[in-house]
């Protein structure tokens, strides 16, 4: 089913990525970790759908997604930082197969955070985070999407990983197999993995090798 929405509002996040508030269609659904597929309501993009997750409460009264822009592609994202709040989009059904199932890791390259944002936003308004750690890596301090507010539900349960900068307070590493090693000491919690296709296909192959069960592992397959 589709429906146009409005902007409500577009905040920035970091230097590429903003938040935008939407319109919520009043008996839409969807279950934190899920996405959609967006379109912009203007002439020749009306079927140019790209996923987008939603990040906000399913409690909230409009819909938020928190959107990277990818410049060099010349499309939907960049299309879309250009717009201004009364803009539309076309939103479709959710869907998704990121859900909570439980206490455990979360481990996150770049955008691929989204996901987890509402997940995690969750937990802490329900007192939940207990048993949960983030491992967030991305290329610079200054790429990191939502360090304070992850901060503050997960305070030293938040790990920052920077691939390309050295700075105090945030690890310099790369999440592979060494890394997973010596971080990650209990193989049958539940494992949240999401970023680029080729870190994801890694991941679970490293996790299934060190003793993690398929049935524990949540990514977009």
């Amino acid at each position: 089913m589709e429906s146009i929405v409005k902007i409500i509002s577009i905040q920035p996040v970091t230097h590429d990525v903003k938040c935008f508030r939407v319109e919520k269609p009043s008996d839409y659904q969807f279950q934190p970790g899920h996405a959609t597929d967006l379109s912009i309501n203007k002439p020749g993009m009306e079927e140019e759908t790209r996923p987008f997750t939603f990040t906000a409460l399913t409690t909230e009264p409009y819909l938020e997604f928190t959107i990277k822009r990818y410049p060099d592609h010349h499309g939907v994202t960049d299309r879309l930082h250009q717009l201004k709040p009364g803009d539309e989009l076309i939103l479709r059904d959710s869907w998704g197969a990121i859900e909570f199932k439980g206490p455990g890791y979360f481990i996150a390259g770049g955008a691929g955070i989204t996901p987890f944002v509402a997940i995690l936003r969750s937990l802490y308004q329900t007192n939940k985070t207990a048993g949960c750690r983030l491992f967030f890596s991305n290329k610079t301090a200054a790429d990191i999407i939502y360090e304070q507010e992850f901060l503050k539900i997960l305070g030293r349960d938040a790990v920052f990983i920077l691939t390309r900068d050295e700075k105090t307070g945030y690890q310099k590493a790369r999440i592979n197999e060494a890394f997973i090693k010596a971080n990650i000491s209990d193989y049958k919690k539940h494992f949240y993995v999401c970023g680029p296709d080729k870190m994801v296909n890694e991941i679970v192959h490293i996790l299934r090798k060190s003793g993690a069960s398929m049935d524990t592992l949540i990514f977009e397959k």
